[in-house]
């Protein structure tokens, strides 16, 4: 009996370590899945969980650009422009709820997977894109711009993973982007070449620029 009482007595440290390890490595690696200024999941986070997303007959993928954000930062400063993609970050959370996921993937691009239950996704992507053009708390009216959105919906390219949606929802953007639509549905076929899985002059593309194409 005292020798069962000894192990146990000598376990208990032990165990109890353990597990605070595993919690420590849990509250790391979480961390290292979230954006330091948005909070928002990283490109890695948000791979993870998108990709479970896609399994769903109903999910939407949605790519969100920052206009003009270039211009922000140089003239009004670096804080005015990480206030704005805190605020883009923020809302867009928000419009994904639980059952979605948003993630920054660089810069002022953000992604986002959600579930459209009802159909209405084409609704909710105009109303959100009136809800990001909103000047952020605490900041000077005139640090303002818009964000413009492309999206796509999963069940209309069977067997796509997700990087070819991105792609898809990428070019859709720009379309809005250039055309000053604010909202653009990928599925009008190929709307501008792309190289490498990225449409030419974007970051990640593997070519530097492209000739009357604006990031």
């Amino acid at each position: 009996m005292s020798t069962l009482l000894t192990t146990l007595a000598t376990a208990g440290p032990l165990a109890a370590g353990w597990v605070a390890h595993t919690l420590w490595m849990r509250r790391r690696l979480h961390t290292a899945r979230r954006d330091p200024l948005t909070g928002l999941r990283t490109r890695d986070g948000f791979t993870r969980r998108a990709t479970t997303l896609l399994k769903d007959p109903r999910a939407v993928v949605v790519l969100a650009d920052v206009d003009r954000f270039k211009q922000i930062n140089d003239r009004h400063g670096h804080a005015a422009g990480d206030a704005l993609l805190k605020a883009t970050a923020d809302r867009l959370a928000h419009y994904v709820g639980r059952h979605g996921v948003a993630g920054r993937l660089g810069g002022d691009e953000f992604a986002a997977v959600v579930l459209d239950n009802h159909g209405t996704a084409a609704d909710l992507l105009a109303v959100l894109h009136g809800v990001l053009a909103r000047p952020a708390d605490g900041l000077d009216l005139a640090v303002s711009t818009t964000v413009s959105l492309g999206w796509v919906r999963a069940a209309d390219h069977p067997g796509e993973d997700l990087s070819g949606l991105l792609r898809r929802a990428d070019e859709a953007m720009y379309a809005a982007k250039q055309g000053r639509a604010g909202v653009r549905r990928a599925g009008l076929g190929r709307l501008f070449a792309t190289w490498s899985g990225r449409r030419a002059g974007r970051r990640g593309s593997g070519a530097d620029t492209a000739p009357g194409v604006a990031a």
